[in-house]
């Protein structure tokens, strides 16, 4: 049992306890037996946080079924790991090498030092964030809906947001709420930290600590942050106009707004395809170009050590970076006066063969499947699922029991991880004692 095969299958279990108990009749409104696809496809995209459904949620679970739901989707947000980790600080256990590997690995850290204590730190920041979320929230759904309901409420897309996951219990997830700039703004914020990782925010924190106390040695940013926190103030700042453009004179989503709102709304709109999931506006209304980008922005992901999925940040600007290299004709990567490692220039190559690989394979089951499905909805739907984003054209619930277990699939294996899925199947790299002979070719 290796440590891949333990977060693996770590993850696999949670998602197999979160269908049983959403089967049960207490889990849905009618109080009946759920549909074990249905469910298990409930499970996977909370674990995975993901968002896709094949339901509406806020009709279909009861309250007990909405809690597993965030149960799960904090569980998932956590990773396996670190939940298991939480739940054994509880009991008092010390934690073996074993134990801290396995925790290492899942936490993507670079040594072994410090990792319990860099578990709490995440535990309370995670409660940090979402409180804050609730308690905003609450502002716009307690008038609306009551002080019990309006709670929930504030709880559950809180706990959605930061976490990355998709699911509302509205049925129109949160277009009713395109006009409100508390609704846009607090789960827009929630979704970009739960998505930049952890180990910025401690980075963030410990700089303003810093600066604060007027400490005369200063917190120096890594590498790691500086790639993270750039990529992502483009990619926000591209998609916010791209989406203006693309979406201004469309009637069916931003046609009808002023100004200031079709601004709001496209900065949502480019917020959550950083595999989040929420939508202000009709995703199936949105122009080609517009779900093309939204493709792009879905795969991309969010950042090493967070709640989002993805190709991750990092990755792509470590090949925006090898780009440049080979245009200037350097031999060597470089980023913010930095060399990039070739281990890791591999590593970037084999998750974006990968994980194209997965998406287009999965689009391509989902159209042999549902041949009434047109491809850019199954490719949409297939990124989606990988990006463990929860964004849909629509066309999830109208899928064969085959898709949708294709979609099950992808976002299992989205969440886990290409490379990790792959070493949990064959087994720890054995290191070789020997080199071929080089020879080069023809590229491009």
């Amino acid at each position: 049992m290796t440590v891949s095969r333990t977060i693996a299958l770590g993850f696999l279990a949670v998602i197999l306890a979160g269908a049983l108990l959403l089967m049960m009749p207490f889990s849905t409104i009618d109080g009946t037996w759920s549909d074990p696809i249905t469910a298990l496809f409930t499970s996977t995209s909370s674990v995975c946080v993901t968002g896709l459904s094949v339901v509406d949620v806020g009709k279909y679970y009861s309250f007990w079924g909405q809690l597993c739901l965030v149960l799960l989707v904090q569980i998932g947000g956590l990773g396996y790991m670190t939940a298991t980790t939480f739940l054994l600080l509880l009991l008092g256990r010390r934690f073996g090498l074993k134990d801290k590997v396995a925790l290492q690995q899942s936490l993507d850290k670079s040594g072994l030092a410090g990792v319990v204590q860099l578990v709490q730190s995440i535990l309370a920041t995670t409660l940090l964030f979402e409180l804050t979320g609730v308690f905003l929230l609450m502002t716009v759904f307690v008038p609306q809906y009551g002080f019990k309901q309006g709670v929930w409420s504030a709880i559950f897309h809180s706990v959605n947001s930061f976490n990355n996951a998709g699911f509302s219990i509205y049925s129109d997830n949160l277009i009713g709420y395109i006009s409100s700039p508390m609704v846009n703004f607090t789960v827009s914020g929630l979704i970009i930290f739960g998505g930049i990782g952890y180990q910025v925010i401690m980075e963030m924190y410990l700089w303003l600590r810093d600066r604060f106390n007027k400490s005369p040695i200063c917190t120096v940013f890594s590498l790691n942050f500086k790639v993270v926190t750039t990529t992502t103030a483009v990619l926000l700042i591209l998609g916010t106009l791209a989406f203006l453009v693309l979406e201004y004179d469309n009637p069916d989503t931003f046609g009808s707004l002023t100004f200031p709102q079709k601004l709001m709304a496209a900065w949502f709109q480019s917020v959550t395809p950083r595999t989040a999931g929420f939508n202000t506006i009709s995703i199936g209304q949105m122009t080609e170009a517009s779900l093309f980008l939204t493709i792009a922005l879905m795969f991309i992901g969010a950042s090493p050590g967070s709640t989002g999925g993805g190709i991750k940040t990092t990755t792509f600007r470590i090949l925006f970076c090898c780009t440049t290299a080979v245009v200037e004709g350097q031999e060597d990567v470089e980023c913010y006066q930095r060399q990039i490692p070739p281990p890791m220039i591999l590593k970037t190559i084999s998750v974006v063969f990968g994980s194209l690989l997965v998406a287009f394979t999965s689009a391509i089951l989902i159209e042999l499947t549902n041949p009434q499905v047109e491809f850019i909805a199954a490719l949409y739907e297939a990124v989606s699922a990988f990006g463990t984003v929860g964004l849909s054209t629509g066309i999830t619930p109208t899928l064969s029991p085959i898709g949708k277990l294709i979609l099950i699939a992808t976002m299992y294996i989205g969440r886990v991880g290409v490379l990790l899925l792959i070493s949990a199947g064959f087994g720890d790299p054995k290191p070789r004692s020997f080199k071929y002979a080089e020879e080069s070719l023809l590229v491009g």
